[in-house]
């Protein structure tokens, strides 16, 4: 709620605004130019995010639930036990959620790394930064660079490979690297910050390019105000002192959970981002309430499925996807029992406007039944028709099911029940 997926919306909301404004003359809307003030939305978002935090906090008193406020540390005691402020709490059940943070190469590996910021810092800025430098190719990188650029930044992307989103299915991958080029977003490929120094004038920022089969090139880009890392993230174990617990994690630091969130010791369980898996708030929420239920409810058996879960990332255009990439289903099936079908199009919208996105989807079927293991696409309105198909894919909906269904027209969301 703080420095994530919440204020990153209103933010998303805002750049989405400018593009509307920039196509207002295509509808006819004719009138003066009209400035952006980020101070005035930075202030209303941090108010909203202020409303939320006390409404969570009136929830947890509402249920009586206590609130300890400062650092816990787990103990050798042979019952699960944490100690705060020098006050020990003893449990038959600890539930670990301390979640994750953007991570960020030391100055010893990349010189004058220290002098940009992560997503948290993007949340602190006072003015919409002039000049952005965004690392990374993940979907924060996607969509700080979206917002930063569609609000007014000069902004160049620093990816290491050739696309963005190499995880997603590889249509989404390819689509939304164009659309990021399409959008003026300065795109370096194949290349990896040198190093960083600081000027009067703000930042320098020193590339090393390596293209295959080509002589390893350096370049600079000069007068940066905001240097952002998107490079991954961390889960916040340090200082727990898990290691004298004796709980098991893996190389990065996250907690070695089982199918019902078990951690290695006996009565400490741990859901979300620390476990290092769909590092999503939604997922957390299930899995926490999954535990719940059977820990307190008798629900021996509940647990949460990770498998078809449904993501949107907030680029521009929006991208939804749910279940199997084409890739991981012809690993999972063979390729002779996949099936793909896939649309790409210009949305109604742009019949009227200069500026142009595409809509890509891809339906990922399975077997003779043509079983929808998957679901992708990128385009305006993805993200909101994604929520009713992800319960068609979870039911287990066949082709014939989507062909079945009667289309709505006019609107993007028909193609995925028309396509041959």
């Amino acid at each position: 709620v703080n420095v994530g997926c919440v204020p990153k919306k209103v933010m998303w909301n805002t750049a989405v605004h400018a593009e509307y404004l920039h196509d207002h003359k295509d509808y006819g809307f004719q009138g003066n130019e009209i400035k952006f003030n980020w101070q005035l939305i930075k202030q209303k978002r941090d108010a909203y995010i202020s409303r939320l935090n006390d409404i969570y906090q009136n929830n947890l008193n509402k249920a009586k639930i206590e609130t300890i406020r400062g650092h816990a540390v787990f103990t050798s005691d042979p019952e699960p036990t944490v100690e705060v402020n020098g006050r020990k709490y003893t449990s038959p059940h600890i539930l670990i959620a301390t979640g994750g943070r953007p991570s960020m190469p030391s100055d010893k590996d990349v010189p004058g790394a220290s002098l940009g910021i992560t997503s948290d810092g993007f949340f602190e800025l006072e003015s919409l930064p002039r000049r952005s430098v965004i690392i990374g190719a993940g979907y924060i990188a996607v969509e700080m660079a979206g917002i930063l650029s569609t609000l007014g930044s000069k902004t160049s992307m620093i990816i290491r490979q050739a696309t963005v989103l190499r995880t997603f299915d590889s249509m989404i991958s390819t689509n939304c690297t164009k659309e990021l080029e399409n959008a003026g977003i300065d795109l370096w490929k194949n290349t990896q910050v040198k190093s960083v120094s600081k000027t009067d004038k703000g930042l320098d920022v020193t590339l090393v390019s390596r293209e295959p089969e080509k002589e390893e090139k350096i370049s600079t880009i000069t007068d940066v105000d905001c240097l952002l890392w998107a490079i991954g993230r961390e889960p916040n174990t340090e200082g727990l002192n898990l290691k004298q617990l004796g709980l098991q994690q893996d190389e990065r630091g996250h907690i070695v959970v089982d199918d019902f969130q078990n951690a290695s010791k006996k009565g400490i369980y741990a859901v979300g981002d620390v476990c290092g898996k769909a590092l999503l708030t939604p997922v957390a929420i299930a899995a926490g309430r999954k535990l719940a239920h059977r820990l307190f409810e008798g629900k021996k058996d509940s647990k949460l499925d990770y498998s078809n879960i449904p993501t949107v990332v907030f680029s521009h255009p929006p991208i939804g996807t749910v279940g199997l990439t084409e890739e991981e289903a012809v690993s999972a099936h063979g390729k002779e029992e996949v099936k793909t079908y896939t649309t790409a199009f210009t949305p109604m919208y742009h019949a009227m406007t200069t500026r142009k996105t595409q809509c890509v989807m891809k339906l990922v079927c399975v077997g003779k039944e043509e079983k929808v293991v998957g679901l992708h696409m990128q385009g305006l309105g993805c993200d909101e028709m994604l929520q009713g198909f992800a319960v068609a894919v979870n039911m287990g909906a066949r082709k014939a099911d989507f062909d079945n269904t009667i289309a709505i027209h006019p609107t993007s969301s028909e193609e995925l029940v028309t396509m041959r």
